[in-house]
C-alpha cells in the first residue's frame, strides 16, 4: 500500500490490535489508527530486530514484528499525544541550540587563537573576546568581518535559547508532575520536565528498577554458571535523560562533600567506599527510582518520610 492508502484500508477493517515499530511517524500513525477504533501497540525497533531472520525485507520485518507482539514479556511504547510531541520538540530544540552554541563558541576561540587572542574558558568569556577582536585594528579586515558574522550568530543563538528556556519554564510551572519531581534533590526544572515529557505513561514499567534500567543506569550483567559478573552501565535509553540525572547526582555529591544540605546516611557511607563518579551513577539510579515512584503514585517527595531502604526496594 501507498502511504495515502493506509487509513482508507484500516477504516474498512473491524477493530483489532495493530503492532508497529516506534520509528519515525510511528506516534502519528498510532493516533490516527486509534481514531478508527483500533488498539495500537508500539514496540522499540531493537526489540523487533531480534526476531527478524536473514535477508531482511518487508515480509520478514512484518513476520518479526508479529513474533515480537506474541511474546508475553514484551514491553511497549506509549503512543504520545500531539501536545506531548510538541513538548518534546521544545526539549529537543533546546538541546540543538545548546549544541550549536557550543560549536560556535569553540570555533570563535579556535580562530581567535590563530591570531594570538586567548580567552579563559566559559561562555561568559566569549562576548568580551568578540568585543576585544572588534577593537583590535591590527587584525586583517577580512578576519574582523568573519568574527563579526560569528558574533551575530552567537548573539542570535543566545536570544533564541533564552526564549525556548522561558517557554520550558512556563511548561514546568504549569505541570503538576514536573513541579513534584523538582522537589527531589538532584532534579531541577530541566530534569523534571525531561522525565515527564519522555515518560508519558510510567505505569508501563513494572517497578522503579525497570525504569532505571530503561534509562541505562544499571550495570551490564555478564553472569554465567552461577558466577556474578557485573560490568559498566548499559547506557541504554535516552542519553540526554541519563546525563541530566547523573549531573544532578554529581551536584548533590558536591554539596555533601562540602557539608551542605542534608545528605542521606546511605550516600555518605557510599562515598567512603566508592569514588565520586561511581557514587554519582548509583545516586542517579536511586533518583530515577524515586521519580518513578512519585509519577506512578502521585505522591509528593518527603525525604524524612521516604527512607533509603524503601526507595531502593522500589
Amino acid at each position: 500500500m501507498r502511504r495515502n492508502e493506509v487509513l482508507a484500508f484500516f477504516a474498512k477493517q473491524p477493530p483489532t490490535v495493530i503492532g508497529m515499530e516506534a520509528c519515525g511517524a510511528g506516534h502519528y500513525w498510532g493516533r490516527e489508527l486509534r481514531k478508527l477504533g483500533h488498539e495500537v501497540k508500539l514496540i522499540a525497533p531493537q526489540h523487533v530486530k531480534a526476531y527478524v531472520k536473514r535477508n531482511k525485507n518487508d515480509g520478514r520485518d512484518a513476520e518479526g514484528l508479529c513474533e515480537a507482539m506474541s511474546r508475553p514479556t514484551m514491553q511497549f511504547v506509549a503512543v504520545k499525544t500531539e501536545e506531548q510531541q510538541a513538548a518534546l520538540m521544545l526539549m529537543g530544540i533546546r538541546q540543538q541550540l545548546i549544541t550549536r552554541r557550543t560549536q560556535l563558541s569553540n570555533a570563535i576561540r579556535g580562530y581567535a587563537a590563530e591570531f594570538g587572542l586567548i580567552a579563559a574558558k566559559g561562555l561568559v568569556k566569549v562576548e568580551p573576546l568578540l568585543a576585544q577582536i572588534a577593537q583590535d585594528e591590527s587584525l586583517p579586515v577580512l578576519a574582523r568581518e568573519m568574527f563579526t558574522l560569528q558574533g551575530r550568530d552567537y548573539a542570535r543563538l543566545q536570544i533564541e535559547l533564552k526564549t525556548v528556556e522561558v517557554r520550558l519554564m512556563a511548561w514546568h510551572r504549569a505541570n503538576a508532575d514536573s513541579r513534584r519531581l523538582a522537589k527531589i534533590p538532584g532534579i531541577g526544572p530541566i530534569g523534571a520536565t525531561a522525565l515527564v515529557m519522555k515518560t508519558p505513561d510510567p505505569c508501563l514499567f513494572p517497578s522503579g528498577r525497570h525504569f532505571a534500567a530503561w534509562i541505562g543506569l544499571t550495570p551490564k550483567d555478564h553472569s554465567c554458571a552461577g558466577k556474578t559478573r557485573i560490568g559498566k552501565i548499559t547506557r541504554a535509553g535516552d542519553e540526554m535523560l541519563r546525563s541530566v540525572l547523573v549531573a544532578g547526582a554529581t551536584a548533590v555529591i558536591q554539596q555533601a562533600k562540602h557539608s551542605r544540605g542534608r545528605p542521606s546516611p546511605w550516600l555518605l557511607a557510599l562515598l567512603k567506599r566508592k569514588s565520586p563518579k561511581l557514587a554519582a551513577v548509583a545516586l542517579a539510579n536511586k533518583i530515577a527510582r524515586i521519580a518513578w515512584k512519585l509519577l506512578t503514585t502521585g505522591e509528593n517527595y518527603d525525604g524524612a518520610r521516604m527512607p533509603v531502604a524503601s526507595a531502593l526496594a522500589a
